[in-house]
């Protein structure tokens, strides 16, 4: 019976809490008190939406940095870490708190997260220098914790990758792949002899000896594009940690600017990329196209919403000249945890005509379609994404 008293108490709290600490929410015969009536406190600050009183709830934020620094430690302090990161920001998007963030004691009291950093990249010509290196530090620990999350997985599934794709069934005899040839042969093997008579050779091309792909990621930094930018960075980095790939990472809106130059460090790419503006994907592209040196081995990326600026039907030229030449071309709306994003879907739809996918892709799943663009294979698209199935050929 105690325990049925006690989840019939619980429920009752978490009522409380939802209903509030006004009193119209007395019908659940609960007090808020102590820790409880903290967290009200927290959620009517941001929730409530202006000072307390009868019929509201919470005591509002202000505009003061002090203040929100003291709320955004309390909400640490409730509520776990992805909450909290929710809880940041509805702050930033409701309360119009994002030019509080170039003060110092904001930005050591935030819950770092990719959200976060892209509101600080957007405000990085406001920021003023003594915030400067504690925004760093902030998108440092970000692009870090990403990095450690995707950097192995990526590497083990591209590695495999080039190694399937750079096998040849009729090598020189000084690329035979001894080992796996061996292998592969197995049946063949006579014993009277001692030996293995080797019906299929296996080996590697010439080029993969060296660079076997050239990989470009071409990345909207319109301002809807921010989770993507940060991820985009960290992959960046990672590709261009692997000496069989030359990886380039072009960043535009109107403008384009090459950071392949800047790929040792993701924090220092991201804070070369001026999120907002409008978007040219054709002379992104027009960039891209011509850094290529081997396009039968490149795969582009086209990161973007397909929202184009520029010269709608060259885009589609340039795609259709690109993949002509050999070239391996994705079309990804969007690269982030956020799911199916806004997008222009006649472009998308005119891309996918060309057999061009386009789709949304997790963090988690952009190794595997890299994996099958290296390997020329039909890419992993979810099967919840509209067009899948046209956009696999």
């Amino acid at each position: 019976m105690s325990g049925i008293q006690a989840g019939t108490d619980e429920r009752l709290r978490r009522w409380r809490l939802v209903l509030g600490g006004e009193p119209g929410a007395e019908g659940t015969g609960r007090a808020l008190t102590g820790r409880d009536a903290a967290m009200d406190g927290a959620l009517g600050a941001l929730y409530g939406g202006g000072a307390s009183g009868a019929g509201e709830r919470g005591a509002g934020l202000g505009a003061s940095a002090p203040s929100v620094a003291r709320w955004l430690g309390d909400i640490r302090t409730y509520f776990p870490s992805s909450v909290v990161q929710v809880m940041q920001r509805d702050a930033i998007d409701r309360l119009g708190l994002a030019a509080l963030l170039v003060e110092p004691e904001m930005l050591e009291a935030v819950e770092p997260d990719v959200h976060l950093v892209g509101t600080l990249l957007s405000l990085t010509a406001a920021m003023p220098e003594t915030t400067r290196e504690t925004a760093r530090a902030v998108v440092r620990k970000v692009a870090e914790d990403l990095e450690k999350r995707l950097a192995a997985r990526t590497r083990a599934t591209l590695t495999g990758a080039l190694d399937r794709a750079a096998r040849v069934s009729r090598p020189r005899h000084r690329d035979i792949d001894w080992d796996r040839t061996v292998r592969a042969n197995l049946k063949n093997y006579l014993p009277e002899h001692g030996t293995v008579v080797p019906e299929r050779l296996i080996g590697y091309a010439r080029a993969a000896r060296g660079v076997k792909k050239e990989v470009v990621l071409c990345v909207d930094q319109s301002g809807s594009m921010a989770a993507s930018v940060v991820h985009a960075a960290v992959f960046g980095a990672v590709l261009a940690s692997m000496r069989s790939l030359a990886t380039r990472l072009v960043v535009f809106d109107t403008a384009v600017v090459d950071l392949t130059d800047q790929l040792a460090d993701p924090v220092d790419v991201l804070f070369a990329t001026q999120l907002g503006g409008g978007t040219d994907i054709n002379r992104a592209l027009a960039h891209c196209q011509s850094r290529i040196t081997r396009p039968a081995d490149a795969v582009v990326v086209l990161i973007s919403d397909l929202y184009e600026g520029g010269i709608r039907h060259e885009m589609l030229k340039r795609v259709a000249a690109m993949q002509a030449s050999g070239v391996q071309f994705v079309t990804l709306l969007a690269l982030s945890d956020e799911g199916a994003p806004a997008f222009d879907r006649e472009h998308a739809a005119a891309l996918a005509a060309l057999g061009v996918p386009a789709f949304a892709c997790t963090p988690d799943l952009f190794p595997d379609v890299m994996a099958a663009a290296i390997e020329r294979r039909p890419l992993p698209i979810p099967e919840a994404w509209p067009g899948a199935a046209a956009n696999a050929r």
